[in-house]
This record gives structure tokens, C-alpha cells and sequence, in this order.
């Protein structure tokens, strides 16, 4: 049923793959969740947003250029995940925001 809340127990443990979530959660999913790893030290992260049409890959990233503790990011690797994942360094606590 649409209106039934889903609900998915996050674990904090620097993957965070997208495909259990709603495309309209993701904008306040991934700043919590890259926070709450800059809480645990876990300072890179893997974001599984998947290949398909591209148009997650680019909401992710365009929400990662915004995030001033966000070090850097890049597509990863094949053996990471190819093109359907994304690496992020973030900033440990205390230094950016």
C-alpha cells in the first residue's frame, strides 16, 4: 500500500546503497547518513545509487557538492562498483562544518 510507511534500519557502516530507499528520501538520507559516519570516524563511504538512467547518480552528486565536510567524491571503480556507486571522503569532526 502507498501509504503504509516503510522502514528500513540503517546501519552506519560506510556503505549506504540507495536501492531500499524512495528516489524522494534521498535528499535528507544522505546528508544524515554521512554524518552520522563523520560521528563513528568511518571517513570514506561507498553510496550504492546503482547504474540505470543516471538521474540518481546525479542527485547524489549533486547533493555531495553541496556539503561543505565532503572532502571529495568520484564514480568508483570496477572492483568497488563501476559507475553505480559513488566514493566519498569526508572531513573528520571538527574541521569543515
Amino acid at each position: 500500500m502507498d501509504d503504509e510507511l516503510e522502514y528500513h534500519e540503517l546501519v552506519i557502516d560506510g556503505t549506504l546503497d540507495l536501492h531500499m530507499f524512495q528516489p524522494r528520501d534521498v535528499k535528507d538520507l544522505v546528508p544524515d547518513y554521512l554524518q552520522a559516519c563523520r560521528e563513528k570516524d568511518i571517513l570514506l563511504v561507498r553510496i550504492v545509487h546503482g547504474k540505470g538512467t543516471g538521474t540518481l547518480r546525479r542527485t547524489v552528486h549533486s547533493i555531495l557538492e553541496k556539503m561543505p565536510h565532503v572532502v571529495s567524491f568520484r564514480l568508483a571503480g570496477q572492483t568497488e562498483g563501476g559507475w553505480g556507486a559513488t566514493l566519498v571522503e569526508l572531513a573528520p569532526l571538527g574541521k569543515g562544518v
